[in-house]
This record gives C-alpha cells, structure tokens and sequence, in this order.
C-alpha cells in the first residue's frame, strides 16, 4: 500500500475490440486488484470497456500493458488512455454498463 509521500498516478482507459461477452470486466478487475490499484472497469453502451485506474505509477503502468491483450477470449483493437482526477474510494469495482 503506498504511503502519503509516494506518488500516486490515475488513468481513464478505454478498451475497443471485441471486448464484451468474453469475461474482459471480471478479469480486469482481477489484474487491478492484483496490482493494488483501485478504480472501476464498465461496458459502454458502444461496445467499449471502460477504466479508471488509481495507485502506483508502474502498477497503472502495468495495467495498460496488460489491457492490450485482456482476457484470452478478447480481441483487442484500440487502448486510449488519458488522465483523469482518478477515484476516491478504494478499492476496484466492476460497474454497470453506461
């Protein structure tokens, strides 16, 4: 868990391909909470799978890394990412779709 002094870093992601209906939110959620990271993870309503991920910078790292090749059953075409305000609750949720 980082302390107050280490740096925190917050991402919005947002995943296209064939990311819906292949288990791409629970394994997100599985990764993040593995990283420590807290956040969310969200269908959208365009068929993209949303993010926001909060904690340490090689950990939000990481996860980027990892959103390219997502679950074995996805296929991924596109990760944007940008930066974002980040979350204020702990912890890593899967929302509904928006």
């Amino acid at each position: 868990m980082p302390i107050a002094s280490d740096p925190i870093l917050a991402r919005n992601i947002r995943i296209t391909g064939r990311v819906q209906g292949v288990g791409y939110r629970a394994w997100a959620a599985r990764e993040a909470r593995a990283l420590m990271l807290d956040g969310w993870v969200r269908n959208r309503a365009d068929g993209s799978v949303e993010m926001v991920v909060r904690g340490a910078p090689a950990s939000v790292e990481n996860m980027i890394r990892l959103c390219h090749a997502g679950p074995r059953s996805s296929h991924v075409d596109q990760v944007r990412v940008t930066a974002t305000a980040g979350v204020a609750a702990t912890g890593f949720a899967i929302r509904p779709t928006a």
